[in-house]
């Protein structure tokens, strides 16, 4: 007897970072990850080249991998950017990329998978930031595009309650190459105490594995001696 095979679980930004630690995750946990990113995630996992800032492409994306996976049983919105620095500084086009990969790209991957998602009684697992819920300087985009992810998370889960299950996961900053393209003065300090994304991921699969009927609303998840939050 062939066994059935396990949850199909679509995975944003799934080629690095905390995505990529969600990928290793629900491979490890015996599902089956399959991601949208512009680079090629690990060896054999099965992926649409996508630039999440097109949020039309990212619909599209979204769906042919459904179709290739014969469904999904959970999405998680893992894609995320930041270019830090003041309003008047960062070029208009860079800002509202920021917006479009963080926030829109969100909100149109979870439009489109949900025809699967709701056939599945699956679940959304969206990825906020500490900055979701606390403003800081030099951060307008990131802080817009996060505090929007924490608004359109919590009305989606009312939205769809008894549907799909619908987790908001708020992490703190990860030992991750979210950073290295920076400059200086925005990179964390010798001294930072980062969380392993690993950790997260662990979290997000517990929120993924939950039962029907049974909904984790949010996770805050971060180093023990976090100073962002909130």
């Amino acid at each position: 007897m062939t066994a059935a095979p396990g949850p199909s679980v679509l995975v944003t930004g799934g080629s690095s970072g905390l995505g990529a630690a969600v990928v290793a995750a629900v491979g490890k946990a015996g599902g089956r990850p399959y991601v949208l990113d512009r680079r090629a995630p690990a060896d054999g996992v099965p992926w649409q080249e996508c630039d999440l800032a097109d949020t039309r492409a990212a619909e599209a994306a979204t769906r042919r991998l459904a179709e290739s996976a014969g469904g999904l049983d959970g999405v998680v919105t893992a894609a995320g950017v930041d270019v830090p620095g003041r309003l008047a500084d960062v070029p208009a086009e860079v800002w509202e990329r920021t917006v479009a990969i963080d926030l829109l790209a969100t909100a149109a991957v979870i439009r489109a998978a949900l025809p699967y998602l709701e056939r599945a009684g699956g679940s959304v697992v969206t990825v906020a930031s500490t900055l979701g819920v606390k403003a800081v300087s030099d951060a307008t985009a990131y802080c817009a595009a996060k505090f929007g992810v924490v608004g359109f998370t919590r009305a989606l889960a009312a939205e769809l309650a008894g549907t799909v299950g619908v987790t908001l996961l708020i992490p703190g900053g990860m030992r991750t190459a979210f950073f290295d393209d920076r400059d200086e003065q925005y990179k964390p300090g010798a001294d930072a105490v980062l969380n392993d994304p690993a950790h997260v991921a662990a979290a997000v699969l517990f929120a993924l594995q939950q039962p029907p009927g049974c909904a984790v609303r949010e996770l805050v998840v971060c180093a023990d001696r976090e100073v962002s939050y909130p």
